[in-house]
């Protein structure tokens, strides 16, 4: 479980413009070591000037990497990927959100006819499950969190044997990308795990 200080590190983090997930890697001891940026539209060298900024206030001594999403979806299948939105978009005539992700090289969409806030969770999870991911998981809670920063998402997934809980928490603009950004964070947190 990430302690406050790793969740406010990552909310940090998730605030830069064009920071699509982020990722954190921790040592044997259990301590942050290297942040992944995954970053879209913007230059890697400014935001990872940013993210050194703010890692300087939280871990020191951490390693920051900055991936660009054109890049992460070209990840060959024998390289270590990360899941990156690519897009979430809400037809307002029809009612319909659609997610689209990038990993290992593939694209996968998903969609759902539950708004924009429920529907661009649904909507992650539907387009990890057209990528073949195995997600144990379903969508319990999606929340609008008011702070002196704004209104994150929070997302809540459960496990379909009741053995526990993901969370996640997305800062972005509108509620569809902040749902599809947190339900991500969730779930990035969970398929690098069992990766390893």
């Amino acid at each position: 479980m990430m302690s406050t200080t790793e969740e406010d590190f990552e909310l940090e983090l998730r605030t830069l413009p064009g920071v699509l997930n982020v990722g954190i890697d921790h040592g044997t001891n259990g301590e942050v070591e290297g942040i992944t940026l995954v970053v879209i539209g913007q230059n890697p060298g400014t935001i990872r000037t940013l993210a050194t900024q703010i890692a300087n206030l939280y871990f020191p001594e951490v390693s920051i990497t900055v991936e660009v999403a054109d890049t992460v979806a070209s990840v060959s299948s024998g390289e270590s990927a990360r899941v990156a939105l690519l897009s979430a978009d809400f037809d307002e005539a029809a009612g319909v959100c659609q997610v689209q992700l990038a990993y290992a090289g593939r694209v996968g969409v998903g969609t759902s006819s539950n708004g924009s806030l429920i529907g661009a969770a649904e909507g992650t999870l539907a387009a990890l499950r057209d990528l073949d991911c195995e997600i144990p998981f379903y969508l319990e809670a999606v929340a609008n969190v008011p702070t002196v920063r704004g209104w994150p998402v929070v997302v809540t997934l459960r496990s379909y044997t009741n053995d526990g809980e993901l969370f996640g928490i997305a800062q972005s603009d509108g509620d569809l990308m902040s749902a599809a950004r947190a339900t991500l964070n969730a779930l990035n947190r969970f398929l690098t795990n069992s990766d390893s």
